[in-house]
């Protein structure tokens, strides 16, 4: 990836389109909901970072989580690439799209679709877009496996991050996988 270039201003609204495991759904994103996400998400999205990604934290009637690489060099280099929390514009509704984080200023790479609204979730985390098409796709990802571990039976987030698709592949196979994430013009 192109590092030198990871703080270039991504284009006021733009599509990203997800080809998955389940098909295809659609995101736009606008810069003015939160123009740090929004930022990050577009230099993500052109170098392919989000390409064979799994969906590995799916909670029915909550949210879709990915975003941590299947290569374990790839997630270490992002990991202390924080960037500075956005003022949220806009709430955490059915279908927006944020970035999630482990407390203030420690947004990277992952991010979540909500399945209903969760405004409860504002005050933490910006919506950077929606799903403008195929929702229905979202919907149908697996969420067999539930909350990771150690509180539910999914991947333990650690061992994602450090084991990266070895891990996922040999102990949640069900996971549904983005094969790509490309900007629609």
């Amino acid at each position: 990836m192109d590092t030198m270039r990871s703080t270039e201003r991504a284009p006021d609204v733009f599509r990203v389109r997800f080809e998955t495991t389940r098909g295809p759904f659609v995101v736009e994103v606008h810069r003015a909901w939160a123009p740090l996400g929004a930022d990050r998400f577009h230099y993500l999205v052109r170098n392919g970072f989000y390409d064979g990604t799994r969906f590995f934290r799916v909670i029915d009637g909550f949210m879709a989580q990915f975003g941590i690489s299947g290569d374990p060099r790839i997630t270490a280099s992002w990991r202390e690439r924080r960037m500075p929390d956005d003022i949220g514009k806009e709430t955490n509704a059915r279908g927006t799209m944020s970035f999630a984080s482990a407390g203030p200023g420690s947004r990277t790479s992952q991010l979540f679709i909500n399945f209903r609204d969760n405004k409860q979730l504002d005050p933490n985390f910006a919506p950077i877009g929606k799903v403008v098409d195929g929702m229905a796709v979202v919907d149908s990802l697996w969420k067999g496996y539930g909350e990771g571990a150690p509180s539910g039976n999914g991947p333990e987030q650690e061992r994602v991050m450090t084991e990266g698709e070895n891990y996922l592949a040999r102990n949640f196979p069900k996971l549904d996988k983005i094969v790509k994430a490309e900007l629609v013009t």
